[in-house]
């Protein structure tokens, strides 16, 4: 259970609820004992705890046997679904605005993830990156309907002009067939160091203007943003959310700089919160580290393969760790399992 229970906004998931029955699915046992009432969930004002929404997946996922309802549900969402963000952007000047302005706002639809708009001389590009602690099902649940989602929203913004771009994903999706139906997304899966998704489009759309600029809709949208903006990391509760993006990232394992970086925070201010909660950055990715080569040496992979899969540089130095971690050999450890 994520010890950061943030709000969530109610009403992507009573979208959810309804798309659930349609497919025949009960919802009574998925909602018991949650304090969920499907009725109150499109008040505007509603919110979910994230604990709720955690438990709400999984009992999804176990109930259904399917972990892409995120696919469907972003699917599902127009612009008008995010309430005042969606207006802003079908209010903007440009794309570039719209993007900076989702960037801004991006919590208001939703804490999970954290996003940032960059730009350079031939693309711009959307980064999403977790920003509050998940199990794996719900990661998955939420990477699949932000994903899908942005992708509509560029649809709605650009019409006929949408271009073919880059959508690149760090989750290796089991789902990944689904994705296809994105025409215009070039997909990538398993890509990246840290858990989230990337989107690259031509940097020629960015300053063109969009159909339905209004700059006293835009106005009025940004103020009623700005008074509901809330700030997304809480002092005291961060040390969950770097076990999610430790556990969660291919290729190595993201530093401190790097994870700092996400969060807007200075590595020294991170390392400071996590060490008030007892929990040390170097303590931190080692039982990561052990955990994953536990996994991976159990699933018959050799020692070297692990060594470069956790972002060692070779055999030795990973053999050296795991044993100072462990009191035992990766080798010892394969041939146990």
């Amino acid at each position: 259970m994520p010890q950061i229970d943030r709000a969530l906004p109610a009403r992507y998931f009573g979208r959810l609820l309804e798309l659930l029955q349609t497919q025949g699915v009960p919802i009574a046992p998925l909602i018991d004992g949650l304090g969920l009432d499907p009725a109150a969930l499109d008040d505007p004002e509603a919110t979910l705890r994230l604990s709720q929404v955690d438990t709400l997946v999984n009992r999804i996922v176990a109930s259904t046997g399917r972990i892409d309802w995120g696919f469907d549900l972003g699917q599902r969402l127009r612009l008008t679904s995010h309430q005042i963000l969606g207006y802003g952007l079908l209010a903007s000047p440009t794309l570039g605005y719209a993007m900076q302005m989702l960037s801004r706002y991006f919590s208001l639809a939703t804490p999970t993830f954290r996003l940032q708009f960059r730009r350079d001389s031939q693309h711009g590009s959307l980064l999403l990156v977790p920003s509050l602690p998940m199990s794996h099902a719900c990661l998955m649940f939420h990477t699949d309907a932000i994903a899908t989602a942005v992708d509509l929203v560029l649809h709605e913004l650009l019409g006929e002009r949408m271009p073919r771009y880059e959508l690149h994903f760090a989750l290796d999706l089991p789902h990944q067939q689904r994705y296809a139906t994105l025409t215009n997304a070039r997909c990538r899966f398993g890509v990246g160091d840290m858990a989230g998704i990337r989107m690259r489009f031509p940097i020629a759309l960015i300053d063109e203007p969009l159909s339905l600029a209004d700059a006293a809709a835009l106005k009025a949208a940004e103020a009623r943003c700005e008074a509901t903006f809330r700030g997304v990391i809480a002092s005291g509760q961060v040390a969950d959310w770097v076990r999610m993006m430790l556990r969660e990232s291919s290729n190595g394992l993201p530093s401190l700089e790097e994870l700092a970086h996400t969060l807007n925070l200075s590595s020294r201010t991170l390392d400071r919160h996590l060490k008030a909660e007892g929990a040390g950055f170097r303590t931190l990715a080692s039982d990561i580290i052990v955990d994953k080569a536990r996994v991976l040496l159990a699933q018959g992979h050799s020692v070297t393969a692990v060594a470069y899969e956790l972002g060692y540089t070779d055999a030795s130095n990973f053999a050296r760790a795991f044993r100072r971690a462990t009191g035992t050999s990766p080798g010892a450890t394969a041939s146990g399992s």
